[in-house]
């Protein structure tokens, strides 16, 4: 039985080879969907919804893969195409439903954490909830900043390549972000 592939390099190379690509991605997907899976459910807020765009970005991730250069990561990869799959889902979601709720962001953010607490797989306590709602009042990209730093623990480097914005300016959103989380968090005690 082969050894499994261990390093990124040992993993971009095959990937690269189209003789090991299947089994590769194979691979890539055991390694990755359920870091892909809390990425995406994070933004959408609902456990069906985040299991069809994981779905989504390994075929996405499949068609594409003969042009992954290994450039990046396979995860800065993953996490790109996830990244742009829950934001394509929430924006269609947002057009397709702008006459059920107010088309504002705090409509949309009571509208997500609506969802949350309704998902039957959500079995958090009350500061869970309080703690979603903080990081829902945040505006979009310190949401996508905090939630990357904070959840994931991603460095700023990754985080950097993941979304093209310098970790200068990646570590004061997330500053700001962790200061309204704290204060959103100490009004609601």
């Amino acid at each position: 039985m082969p050894q499994p592939l261990v390093t990124e390099e040992e993993l971009q190379r095959a990937l690269a080879d189209p003789e090991r690509r299947r089994s590769a991605f194979t691979t890539v997907v055991r390694l990755y969907s359920q870091q892909i899976y809390w990425q995406i459910r994070r933004m959408v807020y609902n456990h069906d919804d985040a299991d069809d765009l994981v779905q989504n970005v390994f075929i996405k991730a499949w068609e594409a893969i003969e042009g992954f250069r290994g450039e990046a990561k396979v995860s800065t990869w993953l996490y790109r195409i996830a990244l742009y799959e829950a934001l394509n889902f929430l924006k269609k979601r947002r057009h397709e439903e702008e006459n059920v709720i107010s088309p504002s962001e705090e409509g949309d953010s009571l509208y997500l954490l609506d969802r949350l607490t309704a998902d039957e797989y959500f079995d958090a306590d009350e500061a869970e909830v309080r703690l979603q709602k903080a990081i829902l009042s945040l505006p979009a990209k310190q949401q996508l900043v905090f939630r990357l730093r904070y959840y994931d623990e991603m460095p700023y480097d990754q985080m950097a390549a993941l979304t093209g914005t310098s970790e200068g300016a990646l570590k004061a959103s997330y500053h700001h972000a962790m200061k309204k989380v704290t204060e959103e968090l100490q009004r609601s005690e």
